[in-house]
């Protein structure tokens, strides 16, 4: 889940690959997957899809027992809002999504009202404001 995610853990990230435009997705999962590689795309295995995947710099180290690397994943599920706008996810968000705008090489991003499922009020529209949760 995201909120398990620590920032050292991340720490290593050098870049974030998008397979889609993140602009038309009001949140993705992020899960930390141990990987053969530092960089590349990864397997997938989850149902549903993969939407992007961290690069990891040189520094990075694999573990001392499994000589994989943890790396960050995007994904979204078939029941998620982008597929289903009025299931399940209509007005919240799944514990381990985060507004993928949030999200940086290092940055663990947040969620915020749009990917809670809410549009900002038309006062914080109108300012320009946007808050994270």
């Amino acid at each position: 889940m995201s909120s398990l995610i620590e920032e050292g853990e991340i720490s290593h990230e050098a870049d974030i690959v998008w397979l889609e435009d993140i602009d038309d997705l009001d949140y993705v999962r992020q899960s930390l997957d141990r990987l053969p590689t530092r960089k590349g795309k990864p397997a997938y295995h989850r149902n549903g899809r993969m939407v992007g995947y961290a690069l990891l710099g040189a520094t990075a180290k694999p573990s001392r027992a499994s000589g994989t690397f943890r790396r960050r994943v995007f994904w979204l599920l078939p029941h998620d809002r982008d597929s289903e706008p009025e299931g399940l996810y209509a007005k919240s968000a799944p514990a381990e999504a985060v507004d993928p705008r949030t999200l940086e090489p290092r940055v663990k991003g947040y969620k915020t009202e749009r990917s809670e499922g809410g549009p900002p009020s038309t006062a914080m529209q109108e300012l320009g404001i946007t808050l994270p949760l």
